[in-house]
């Protein structure tokens, strides 16, 4: 089994959770222990989807980790907790802010590449242990702003001091951290009421299943490395090179994004990458 899951992660779990739920399930049900690994975690609190590779899918992982991703969240503004989130203890209370168009010029704001400080509850490590480790045990953590890019945010609803937003952003984006900057913008103090993930690179919300599904048919919400590859822009190598390629001989190739589909002969053969302009090949289909 090569492939990847589109895991409706839930509010209950965090996403390692799902990870060591997910093999345990594929153990039961097939007697292989499979490599299995998250693309992307998911705050405990957040749900959606939470794409899961398997078997030699795997070896994708640092190559889908900076793919786009989706999110519907929900900002109160008027107080904020140490966690950015509904989770955390209350530490903070200040303006209620229910104005329209002042919570859209602050979005607006957010909007670009932007130098973005992580949240002191986060799975940075800092000195080998997690940022958020720290923070629970009263360890003040200065962790350094990061460049993210946030491509839109849009106003979808509202209700009184409750705004939610559609946020499309790169990897490595905190959503916490944007309705912490946000308030701040607005002179004021926020937290992340709601977070839902609707996108995750090729990854959809429309296609996610529960483990639960899962349990009850590990075909649900599963993607074969051959039919994830099927969808990927192909680059075709003629049939008289394919020993340089299956012998790793160098071959000379530019691919225009992070991974594609490599052909051999008209034949789907791998998934691979560029180089300095050489083809490399990432897992074999």
């Amino acid at each position: 089994m090569n492939g990847f899951y589109n895991v409706y992660k839930t509010p209950d779990m965090t996403s390692s959770d799902v990870v060591v739920k997910l093999r345990g399930i594929l153990r039961s049900r097939t007697g292989v222990r499979f490599k299995v690994g998250h693309l992307g975690t998911l705050d405990p609190l957040a749900e959606g989807v939470l794409p899961v590779a398997v078997g030699s899918a795997t070896k994708l992982f640092n190559y889908m980790l900076d793919k786009r991703k989706r999110y519907l969240a929900t900002f109160v503004w008027g107080e904020t907790t140490d966690t950015l989130d509904r989770a955390g203890q209350v530490t903070a209370t200040a303006e209620r802010v229910e104005d329209v168009e002042r919570v859209s010029e602050a979005a607006i704001q957010q909007v670009g590449r932007i130098m973005q400080t992580p949240p002191a509850y986060s799975a940075k490590s800092v000195d080998g242990a997690r940022a958020y480790q720290l923070a629970r045990n009263g360890v003040e953590v200065a962790l350094p702003p990061k460049e993210v890019t946030v491509y839109s945010i849009e106003l979808v609803a509202h209700e009184a001091n409750a705004f939610s937003f559609v946020i499309e952003c790169s990897a490595g984006t905190y959503i916490r951290a944007i309705c912490r900057d946000m308030a701040a913008s607005m002179g004021t103090v926020g937290y992340m009421s709601k977070l839902t993930r609707t996108q995750s690179g090729e990854f959809a919300l429309s296609g996610a299943v529960t483990l639960a599904q899962i349990e009850e048919d590990i075909c649900a919400g599963y993607v074969s490395l051959a039919d994830f590859a099927a969808s990927l822009k192909c680059y075709n190598i003629d049939e008289q090179y394919r020993k340089h390629v299956e012998n790793g001989v160098v071959y000379p190739m530019q691919i225009d994004q992070s991974y594609a589909r490599i052909d051999v002969g008209g034949v789907p053969y791998a998934i691979g990458c560029t180089q300095e302009g050489v083809l490399k090949i990432i897992c074999r289909l």
